[in-house]
């Protein structure tokens, strides 16, 4: 009971003013298998809040359809994933589309390459999905960002072919009706980030930001990801927390990392970052608790509002 009892007196904590500021009108990333263990997302998540269903290789439309149906059931505007080397052709990305908008209501997309090391058939890149035409009538369109680049891309460690694809993405924000915005891979540490937003600014790319945030989760299963994620010189910041014995049984948590980018923003109101999304890595209940207990109004499950 008394675990409770904290809980609830942490959830009306005032927040930093900055911070919640910065977590308003956050996202969250499920997957259908995830999203089946939450009884209600209406008691976890803010009214509104964006959920963005990620499509990994074999699961399948059915399961993605379904789970957007779920969400949008319940209130929140969904976000699937449409990974470029996992669709056949502009059939099955048509008919993909169409259960989508048919079946969930859904008028968001996030175009990506993916992660399979070969693609499966016509499309190799985002930039091929966005030009085929089949999401010209979504009303939001987003792109992966890699803050600390990303060598399946760029294998000679440099950003040279992820800062060109960047530029063609922000161009097409300007022939496309679509709001668009670039998601981010996660990361550690904060000021590599702001580093890379102003780059952004100076190279002419113009798509607001939406950083992304690792949600709590025990140090090993971060790590895990991190690696497997291929995120770059901020995964030191987990490194050197594993050397520390006090803290390598704690689980980590955001909150300094988002402390940091939520100053600089406050700051410097031109800041390029817009939003917040997390990749909740030890569970979405887990970063649903962590944004309700540190996010001030920003946190508030639609249920409790």
């Amino acid at each position: 009971m008394a675990l409770f009892n904290f809980r609830r007196e942490a959830a009306t904590t005032p927040a930093p003013a900055a911070i919640e500021a910065f977590l308003k009108g956050y996202s969250i990333e499920v997957m259908p298998r995830t999203a089946e263990k939450v009884e209600s997302f209406r008691d976890i998540l803010p009214a509104g809040t964006r959920v963005y269903i990620a499509h990994i290789d074999g699961t399948p439309i059915e399961d993605m359809v379904a789970t957007a149906k779920r969400l949008n059931a319940e209130g929140y505007p969904v976000m699937p994933h449409f990974p470029a080397r996992i669709i056949k052709d502009k059939s099955t990305l048509l008919d993909w589309v169409a259960r989508y908008q048919g079946e969930a209501n859904v008028k968001q997309g996030l175009i990506l390459a993916g992660n399979p090391a070969a693609q499966v058939g016509d499309y190799g890149t985002s930039m091929q999905l966005l030009e085929s035409g089949a999401f010209d009538g979504f009303d939001r369109l987003h792109v992966a960002g890699h803050p600390e680049g990303n060598k399946d891309i760029d294998p000679d460690g440099s950003d040279r072919m992820v800062m060109e694809a960047a530029r063609w993405k922000s161009a097409f924000a300007e022939r496309t009706d679509a709001k668009m915005a670039m998601a981010t891979q996660f990361c550690f540490e904060a000021q590599p980030v702001i580093d890379w937003v102003n780059r952004l600014k100076a190279e002419g790319v113009t798509l607001p930001v939406h950083i992304g945030v690792a949600g709590p989760a025990k140090l090993q299963t971060l790590i895990k990801f991190a690696i497997a994620c291929g995120v770059g010189p901020s995964l030191r910041v987990l490194q050197k927390r594993a050397m520390d014995v006090t803290k390598l049984l704690l689980p980590y948590e955001p909150t300094e990392f988002i402390a940091e980018l939520a100053a600089h923003k406050a700051a410097h109101s031109d800041f390029g970052i817009e939003a917040v999304h997390f990749f909740p890595l030890g569970g979405i209940k887990t970063n649903a608790t962590w944004a309700t207990e540190n996010g001030g109004a920003s946190g508030v499950p639609a249920s409790q509002a």
